[in-house]
C-alpha cells in the first residue's frame, strides 16, 4: 500500500497538481483521493490508472526477473537473469564506484558509465564477478545489448548470458 500511495503523491506532485485540481481531471472527488494517498483507501487498478495518467505518468506492468543458475563445465556456478534489467537513465549513464568483491583489483576507482568504453568494462566485470543484484543495479539491458559484441568475456559467462541477450535483442529489433 505506501509503494501506491507514495506513487501517487510523487505523480501529483511532479505534475505540479493539487489533490482538488487531479481529482477534479480524474473525476473523482479530493476526499477520495486524500483518502487514496494517505492509506485509508486503495483505488481499483483502473482508478489508479486514471490518476496516474491526468498527472502525466502511466501504470506499467513490467516483468521481474527470476535468477537463473547455470553451473560451467568446471563447476563454476554463472547466475544469469531471465529478463534484462532496465536502469533510469540517471543511473545508466552515472559514476559509479563497484564494490569490492566486484573491483577488488582497483578499489576504490570510479567508472564513468557515459563512456562506452569504461561501460564495457563495468559490464565485463559485474557479468564476470557479479550476482543477480549487482547486474540490478549496474547493468542496463538496451546497453549491454548494444555493448554484448565488444565484451570480453569468459567462454562460459558469454555461453550463460547468450539467450537472454540474444532474445532481448530480437525483441528490440
Amino acid at each position: 500500500m505506501a509503494d501506491m500511495t507514495e506513487m501517487l503523491v510523487q505523480a501529483r506532485r511532479a505534475a505540479g497538481l493539487s489533490q482538488e485540481e487531479l481529482a477534479r481531471r480524474a473525476g473523482t472527488s479530493r476526499p477520495t483521493l486524500s483518502a487514496y494517498e494517505h492509506g485509508r483507501k486503495s483505488p481499483t487498478v483502473d482508478t489508479l490508472g486514471r490518476l496516474l495518467a491526468e498527472a502525466g505518468h502511466e501504470l506499467v506492468v513490467v516483468p521481474v526477473p527470476r535468477v537463473v543458475e547455470h553451473v560451467t563445465s568446471r563447476g563454476r556456478v554463472v547466475f544469469t537473469l531471465s529478463e534484462l534489467p532496465r536502469l533510469p537513465m540517471d543511473r545508466a549513464f552515472s559514476v559509479v564506484t563497484l564494490p569490492i568483491h566486484l573491483n577488488w583489483s582497483a578499489p576504490g576507482r570510479w567508472f564513468n558509465l557515459a563512456n562506452r568504453s569504461e561501460r564495457a568494462r563495468v559490464y565485463e566485470i559485474v557479468l564476470r564477478e557479479g550476482g543477480p543484484e549487482d547486474v540490478i543495479t549496474y547493468v542496463d539491458g538496451a546497453l549491454l545489448v548494444d555493448l554484448w559484441d565488444e565484451l570480453v568475456l569468459p567462454r562460459d559467462v558469454r555461453a550463460a548470458w547468450s539467450s537472454v541477450v540474444g532474445r532481448a535483442a530480437a525483441e528490440a529489433a
